[in-house]
């Protein structure tokens, strides 16, 4: 008899784990698709898109040349891409980190990201989310946006190696907004123009002079 796909309840689910690895899906050249509340074990793509529907449970999401999106209330166990973005819906939960090499991350709003979260050349963008370990890029913009909550600081790094491909001068920049909380050291590397609001909370800062502001955003440059 075949057996029934579990639909589980954000927060109320077995444990990541537990997913069978013959579960599993994979595919070269194309896009993966994971439908609306069901369960999958790895899911993987090269020269591909990974997307996975509302209130599904996977163990990791990962591609080499394409994006990774989960809808809302998903979980999984890491999200990476190497060539590509990553944009996680709301009330997502991820246990582990979220990467990618060359791309944007986004964290839609409620969403828990236990990991680190880290770009080497794209942006970061945390909408009312949290990240419990840190979050780290080289070239990329962070926007730690209104009421989102930071564990493990952040860290921008020197430029260097093979993917560091960012040739312009423009300084990143990063910005936290209102009410948003980052715990830990903010350790810069490299210069990058710090913009913090005046009612964030924020940790030891290194390597960069904050400069506050007020309301929901800095002013435009």
């Amino acid at each position: 008899m075949r057996r029934n796909l579990i639909t589980i309840a954000f927060g109320l689910a077995l444990p990541l784990s537990a997913l069978a690895a013959d579960n599993d899906v994979s595919k070269v050249n194309g896009t993966v698709h994971v439908e609306s509340g069901q369960q999958a074990g790895n899911v993987s793509t090269v020269n591909g898109a990974v997307r996975v529907g509302d209130n599904a449970t996977i163990l990791k999401a990962s591609t080499v040349n394409g994006s990774v999106e989960l809808g809302d209330k998903s979980q999984a166990t890491a999200v990476d891409t190497v060539n590509g973005s990553v944009t996680l819906g709301a009330s997502d939960r991820v246990t582990g980190p979220v990467s990618t090499t060359n791309g944007g991350i986004r964290l839609g709003e409620h969403t828990d990201v236990a990991g680190k979260t880290s770009t080497v050349n794209g942006g970061i963008t945390l909408d009312a989310a949290h990240v419990g370990g840190g979050i780290q890029t080289t070239n990329g913009d962070i926007t730690v946006g209104a009421n989102s909550h930071v564990e493990g600081g952040i860290l921008v790094d020197k430029p260097g190696g093979w993917f560091n491909w960012n040739s312009n001068n423009r300084l990143p920049h990063v910005v936290i907004g209102p009410h948003a909380v980052v715990q830990g050291p903010l350790e810069f590397r490299r210069d990058v123009v710090l913009q913090v609001s005046d009612s964030a909370q924020i940790g030891p800062v290194k390597g960069a002079t904050p400069v506050k502001f007020s309301g929901d955003a800095p002013p435009a440059n």
